[in-house]
């Protein structure tokens, strides 16, 4: 097991430093002048220059990359080129925030998630599975702003006027001290990879359920409940656990869209501005988070995977 976590861990730094050079090199290849962005096209010549050495634009790439990568390994990810704030004072209560969405959204998709679908293996080709694979099968195929949209129509000013259509917090205050703007961000990426999740799930379930030590725990004479969640459901979730690491990780890119259909005052909002800025202290350095809980998520789902699966976790040893 040792063995194994290092190896994931090695694999998990060198997927992290190749996607450094992607990151790097995608924000140099961004249209125009950085620090003419910054400034403006008012800008005074002795101004544009000014910044262009504050910001190192004029040594070399390597150069540039060597010392961007060095302040992210020793933990300083340099000053916003916008704000001439330090990154990291700058993203700490963002960062929160995105964290307690993702959180909130994660605790309810995930059981949700499960249960759906062991309901659904239960009832296969009856009506109620029908419904319940339409129903996450369109949910599927909609992307996250579309639902977004939908549920500011029905709950914010449509039908309902249940919550705020916009997430916007007074300064200086976090998320969860205002659960209700919350709601509607977190419902819509709940939506958005539960479908994923139960439909993998029910998949699952259905082989499991098919497989001679079930029927042979039914002959036996156990209990349905004991049937179903001592022997399926342990068996049928190892897929559902490598769905869900994925659709977590998602959530790390894909809060970007949610947040900016709500203007939920997180990383997502944080990145579009530093894009439109031409910020890139602040664009390196969301990028290669969202990147390490995409690493970090997949470590964690490989040992989950084999902490559950008992041939897994004796070959592991």
């Amino acid at each position: 097991m040792t063995r194994l976590v290092l190896r994931r861990l090695a694999l998990g730094l060198l997927t992290l430093f190749l996607i450094s050079l992607v990151v790097f090199a995608a924000v140099l290849a961004l249209p125009g002048d950085a620090a003419t962005a910054i400034l403006g096209k008012e800008a005074t010549p002795d101004r544009v220059a000014a910044l262009r050495d504050q910001l190192n634009l004029g040594d070399s790439v390597v150069s540039q990359y060597l010392q961007w990568i060095g302040g992210v390994l020793t933990g300083s990810f340099g000053e916003s080129a916008a704000t001439q704030q330090a990154v990291s004072e700058l993203l700490s209560e963002r960062v929160a925030n995105s964290a307690f969405l993702v959180l909130v959204a994660s605790a309810v998709a995930i059981p949700l998630s499960i249960g759906l679908g062991v309901f659904m293996a239960m009832r296969r080709d009856r009506p109620a599975d029908h419904v319940a694979s339409t129903t996450t099968l369109v949910l599927a195929a909609l992307p996250e702003f579309v639902i977004g949209i939908g549920l500011v129509l029905l709950f914010a000013t449509g039908v309902f006027h249940w919550f705020p259509a916009v997430s916007i917090l007074p300064p200086g205050e976090k998320a969860w001290q205002h659960p209700d703007v919350v709601v509607l961000p977190a419902a819509t990426l709940v939506l958005a990879v539960a479908p994923y999740i139960s439909r993998i799930m029910r998949g699952s379930m259905v082989e499991v359920l098919e497989s001679e030590y079930v029927t042979m725990a039914r002959l036996k004479g156990l209990s349905r409940r004991t049937v179903i969640w001592r022997h399926a459901v342990p068996n049928a979730i190892v897929p559902a656990i490598q769905v869900t690491a994925l659709q977590l990780a998602w959530m790390a890119g894909g809060v970007v869209v949610v947040e900016f259909v709500f203007s939920y005052p997180g990383i997502g909002a944080a990145l579009v501005d530093a894009v439109g800025n031409r910020d890139m202290p602040v664009v390196q350095t969301v990028t290669m988070l969202a990147a390490a809980v995409y690493v970090l998520m997949n470590l964690v789902a490989d040992l989950a995977t084999i902490l559950v699966t008992p041939k897994l976790r004796t070959a592991a040893r």
